[in-house]
């Protein structure tokens, strides 16, 4: 970029910029958007298919999840950038419904790229969507209902929703009654509304057996064995210690050498170093804790001095575990052993090692806010994707209970929102109306990319929608396995309403957001590709 000054060029922007103006731009970040939204497009609903991610250390992702999808791969254009982050939002927010909220906002790129064609601005443009957004919410306000935090009944419904469509949707019957479980164990009102904290669950996976063996553990699981043998393989009325540094003679920070001369030197190094390791078991024993949850490694002698005195000790605990513990049986965690005192203890009815897996269970915890959901399966990849399923469908019944609404799915929100959007619009007028009118006409793209996963006609389900809400009918939503419009209330296909505005939400945004640039200016590294502009 250069300007010209009695003949002699001005630099303004450092070597290596690359600047894209006016169309160029909005149309660079119009393809990435579009692009963005088709990686995921075919994920979407029941019947959508999986993607396999391969990392450059090999490592394999097999999933249909639009966080993970995105997550997974290498976005360079900074307007992809900004729609992977729409899914970030999404999954932060909320827990499910990314591939909705990124393929909204492709469409909502597409509707803006042919109203540029006709020649409108992009402030106008910009002005319709916001309109439109703000009429959106409100109109899925008016399409929610209202749900008991205790009326477990539908908290499966939405918990199976959820699940439904990802690789392991055969144990969902079994997943869904864990789940729900799970965060109503873990829900609590607090000035009249009820709070579920998602760090109050804990997911934990054991590789073998089948997905039919997972199961809820009100307490703690850890994915450990006692460190010895002679220990107890089970303690009741535990009283637990919880250690972060390492129970062993560690390394001196400086280097330094000792000399030894003779045999009595030897042998007096030797008795110190017992003596010194007999007093970090002895800390422990005089604290009364007949249970130690060790951060760090556990010497050999500090073991056997534990199991002659019944401890049941634990060793590597990782720090989340840790702190997860202390929240559960309401102890502190010591740096230094021998400040251990008996206030410091956690409290559970019963620490037992498991006979068949590696683990150790924890229950009857002194905080019964906190449950562990035990996921079993016979690989990793089907291991990391049940714990994605679980994810989604606690953060979502998290969500339902909390704001007690949910609304139903099958696209049957987005068919109402595309229909009375546009007859909002003609009351609009003006250049604004086409935005909107664009903007209502992008909520086509959900019921339509349902159809077209489940391998029937786009058009001809669009209509029959249409038909159906033009009825009258709110619910009227696409059943995916049979082709049918059907009541989505009755099927029991229900999402938190609070996904359906977050999405919209943040789609909308982020495409206000995109068309407004009409200026990409970019500083290339020094590297031979310098001066191309980035892609995805």
């Amino acid at each position: 970029m250069s300007q010209q000054l009695g003949g002699q060029p001005i630099i303004i922007l450092s070597q290596g910029t690359t600047r894209n103006r006016g169309q160029e731009a909005q149309h660079s970040n119009i393809m990435a958007a579009k692009a963005i939204a088709g990686a995921v497009r075919t994920t979407l609903g029941p019947r959508g298919m999986d993607k396999m991610l391969v990392g450059s250390t090999g490592d394999i992702v097999i999933t249909n999840d639009g966080a993970t999808i995105l997550s997974e791969i290498s976005v360079q254009h900074p307007g992809g950038k900004m729609m992977v982050e729409v899914a970030m939002t999404q999954d932060d927010e909320v827990g499910d419904g990314t591939t909705t909220a990124v393929v909204i906002a492709g469409a909502l790129m597409e509707q803006a790229e042919k109203l540029l064609e006709l020649g409108i601005h992009p402030t106008v443009i910009s002005q319709g969507y916001r309109l439109g957004m703000e009429k959106a919410l409100e109109i899925t306000n008016s399409l929610s209902f209202k749900v008991d935090p205790t009326d477990r009944k539908t908290l499966i419904k939405v918990a199976d929703t959820a699940i439904t469509g990802k690789s392991i949707e055969s144990v969902k019957g079994k997943l869904d009654g864990i789940i729900v479980d799970a965060v109503m164990a873990i829900a609590e009102k607090i000035d009249g509304k009820y709070v579920a904290d998602e760090d109050d669950v804990m997911i934990k996976k054991q590789k073998g057996k089948s997905m039919d063996d997972s199961e809820l553990v009100r307490g703690i699981v850890l994915d450990k064995k006692r460190v010895s043998e002679g220990m107890p393989k089970k303690v009741t009325k535990a009283r637990v210690a919880l250690i972060a540094t390492p129970m062993e003679i560690t390394k001196t920070q400086v280097k330094a050498k000792i000399k030894i001369t003779t045999a009595d030197q030897i042998s007096a190094f030797s008795g110190q170093e017992r003596d010194t390791l007999k007093k970090l078991a002895d800390s422990v024993i005089k604290s009364g804790a007949n249970v130690v949850l060790c951060q760090k490694g556990i010497a050999d002698p500090v073991q056997f001095y534990l199991a002659k005195h019944g401890v049941y000790a634990v060793e590597d605990v990782p720090e989340k575990d840790l702190k997860y513990a202390a929240r559960a049986l309401t102890g502190n965690i010591v740096t230094k052993p021998e400040d251990l005192t008996a206030k410091d203890l956690g409290h559970a009815e019963v620490v037992e090692e498991d006979n068949d897996i590696d683990i150790t269970r924890i229950s009857g915890c002194k905080n019964p806010k906190t449950v562990s959901i035990l996921l079993r399966g016979t690989s990793d990849y089907l291991l990391d994707e049940l714990e994605r399923a679980v994810v989604d469908g606690t953060r979502v019944v998290m969500d339902a209970i909390e704001d007690g609404t949910y609304v139903v799915g099958g696209g049957a929100v987005e068919t109402e929102l595309l229909m009375k959007i546009r007859n909002y619009a003609e009351t609009v007028g003006g250049r604004v109306q086409l935005a909107i009118e664009g903007y209502a006409t992008a909520f086509e793209t959900i019921p339509r990319t349902l159809a077209e996963n489940s391998g029937y006609n786009p058009i001809d389900k669009l209509v029959a929608l249409k038909n159906s809400h033009a009825k009258g009918e709110k619910t009227a939503g696409l059943n995916v396995f049979t082709g049918e419009v059907i009541d989505m209330l009755d099927e029991g296909v229900l999402e938190p309403l609070r996904s359906k505005r977050q999405s919209i939400q943040s789609a909308s945004e982020t495409a206000i957001m995109l068309i407004r640039i009409d200026d990409m200016m970019i500083t290339q590294s020094k590297n031979p590709a310098a001066g191309q502009m980035p892609g995805m």
